[in-house]
């Protein structure tokens, strides 16, 4: 649901704002900051990888077409005192990658009476020289093609490298070739170059890179993400441009598929009932309106005994009771004859037409819900979140303003403009509503809630916990006030504290809502032991627990893939990552839980493309680990 309508969310690292979506979704903005902050580590616990979120940087390719000589090569050579002279001066001014103008002249005018002293070289003539004539003119070949490419002269230098390759096969000279296709934007003939390159030399970042680019180009956005990825952990994580075109293509990548997931779903399904739950809950519970309690007899077959049914369904809080009154909304408005129920109607219509992600459908009928009464409130305040939730906040701003307006009073309102504020990280004006909300009905316990999170995310670390004590003892039966208290105490690593609260929390759902729990709990105290202990077991069987609950909790299913990572477990990982995109609702949400399944997938394919960097990975992992850069997501 919106981002600005959601209960409060689980705690997230300091200093990041964080959407306050219903509590699940903020979950993944836990791992997604952890994973952004420690860039090269998501690549090496376990020796898997994790998705590094964030903008991309524009991945230039480098240029650099004058690669060492390996030592062999000069060794077993055997040319004539002139040539060598020759070969010489071309090795140093080939070394020298930006020289004064006239020096340029010079060593141009060298490497092209080098060139024009050798033969013609075609696959007739190659076999008639001697291995040391080869290697010989290989080499001045090469330096003479460089040369032609820093003169842009692309087509020269492409014949130059093509004879030097008939003289040796060298993933230099591949890779030299491939740059000149690069510049001419032939980029089949790259992917074909550097993969000629890679395969003489599977190591060879450069060629990997180039190779990358090319695929991007085309098109070939997993081909493109593997080979960046490769030449990243090659590189161990030093190439800041290939690193962010890591983060690029995992986006790419994810979007191409998150289009094939969207076009799949299955429009009239509903989200996990712990999100349907938290977006309900984030409005104050109101009375049925007068004629539609379970008092009094109306027939189903009327749009106002369809509406009655919804509201009773509703009241279960469960998957089967969400569904049946989703159903019921739908049939109401079908059935007609609501007199002055209709704008009661579409608003009920249209939330849970915005739970299903039909936001369009749904806006449609916050407004119609505001046109039949203008002075409903909650209709502006829904409509506001859907417009924050498709990115504009301007529209979402006005909605809230129009619902000042017409009742200034409604305490509602204030909390969701807080939530608003908190999003952007606007904690001053955050407060200063919450703190509204309160003092115009103090019996919320999401106002509390949530005016102590913000006190934390502005570092008045006293002041949210004395507000946490105060929620304790004036709502000392409500199971959410211990599960988010527990986060906060999370985060400041007193783990004792928050287990203590978290259970605490599970014995209250158990009692209170023993068919309709809550899985948070469970899912922090997995979070909380696997921080505290490393308690892989028991973690997981917390989280299994939950989805035993709640089967449709995404983030369940998130933080079970992200456990099992932690133990090299990527096969089983992917699995959960892939099921957690599935059962995400908006595209945003389906392309950032696809982000992780791809880098999984992209990890296994690296191990399986290249097992020669399996082990340097490992390595990689246990120095991150050995400085204390092993933590999960969240951790502190």
């Amino acid at each position: 649901m919106s981002r600005a309508s959601a209960a409060p969310p689980p705690m997230p690292p300091l200093g990041k704002p964080v959407a306050t979506v219903p509590v699940e979704s903020s979950l993944w903005d836990r791992i997604t900051n952890w994973a952004s902050e420690n860039k090269a580590l998501t690549y090496t616990i376990a020796g898997a990888v994790v998705v590094v979120t964030g903008a991309g940087v524009v991945y230039y390719l480098n240029n650099d077409l004058v690669p060492k000589l390996k030592s062999k090569h000069a060794a077993q050579a055997r040319p004539s005192k002139k040539e060598r002279r020759k070969r010489k001066e071309a090795e140093r001014l080939a070394e020298t990658e930006k020289s004064p103008a006239k020096s340029g002249e010079q060593s141009k005018a060298a490497a092209v009476e080098a060139a024009e002293e050798l033969p013609e070289i075609n696959e007739e003539n190659v076999a008639a020289f001697t291995d040391n004539q080869r290697r010989d003119y290989a080499l001045q070949l090469k330096n003479a093609g460089n040369k032609a490419y820093g003169g842009k002269d692309y087509n020269r230098a492409i014949d130059l490298y093509s004879q030097a390759i008939l003289c040796k096969p060298d993933s230099v000279f591949y890779s030299n070739r491939a740059a000149c296709y690069n510049a001419l934007s032939v980029w089949d003939k790259v992917v074909e170059d550097t993969t000629a390159a890679i395969s003489l030399d599977p190591t060879y970042v450069k060629a990997l890179n180039r190779r990358a680019n090319a695929y991007e180009h085309l098109s070939h956005f997993s081909e493109s993400l593997l080979d960046y990825t490769a030449s990243c952990i090659i590189d161990e994580f030093r190439n800041e441009s290939s690193t962010a075109a890591v983060e690029r293509l995992l986006k790419k990548v994810a979007e191409q598929k998150a289009e094939d997931i969207i076009r799949s779903k299955n429009p009239n399904k509903l989200p996990s009932p712990t999100f349907v739950s938290n977006y309900i809950q984030s409005f104050r519970v109101k009375p049925r309106p007068e004629g539609l309690e379970d008092s009094v007899e109306l027939s189903e077959s009327t749009g106002k005994g369809q509406l009655q049914i919804g509201l009773r369904a509703m009241e279960r809080k469960t998957h089967e009771g969400y569904e049946e009154a989703a159903t019921a909304f739908e049939k109401a408005l079908e059935y007609g004859d609501l007199d002055e129920y209709e704008a009661l109607a579409y608003n009920l219509r249209g939330t849970f037409r915005c739970l299903r992600g039909s936001q369009e459908q749904a806006l449609r009928d916050m407004d119609k819900s505001i046109e039949l009464d203008p002075s409903y409130t909650q209709s502006y305040v829904k409509r506001a979140s859907m417009h924050l939730e498709m990115g504009d906040r301007d529209s979402a701003a006005a909605d809230l303003e129009q619902a000042v307006k017409q009742n200034e009073e409604d305490p509602d309102i204030y909390y969701h403009r807080a939530q608003l504020h908190f999003i952007h990280g606007e904690f001053q004006d955050a407060a200063k509503d919450y703190q509204k909300s309160i003092d115009l009905d103090n019996s919320f316990i999401f106002s509390h809630i949530q005016l102590g999170v913000t006190q934390y995310k502005m570092g008045s670390v006293a002041s949210s916990m004395a507000t946490f004590r105060r929620c304790v003892k004036n709502f000392d039966k409500v199971p959410d006030v211990y599960n988010y208290y527990g986060e906060l105490l999370l985060d400041q690593l007193k783990y004792e504290e928050a287990i203590q609260k978290f259970d605490t929390a599970m014995e209250m759902e158990k009692q209170t809502k023993p068919m309709a729990m809550n899985v948070l709990p469970l899912i922090n105290k997995a979070l909380a032991l696997f921080q505290q202990k490393s308690e892989f077991a028991e973690a997981e069987k917390l989280c299994e627990k939950a989805l035993i609950i709640d089967p449709e909790c995404d983030i369940a299913v998130a933080t079970m893939a992200q456990l099992l990572l932690q133990q090299g477990k990527i096969a089983d990982a992917l699995r959960y990552f892939e099921r957690a995109a599935e059962l995400a609702r908006t595209p945003g949400e389906i392309v950032n839980a696809l982000s992780y399944a791809e880098a999984t997938r992209t990890q296994i394919q690296v191990q399986e493309k290249y097992p020669q960097l399996a082990a340097k990975l490992q390595g990689m992992g246990a120095g991150a680990a050995g400085m204390g850069g092993g933590g999960f997501p969240g951790s502190r």
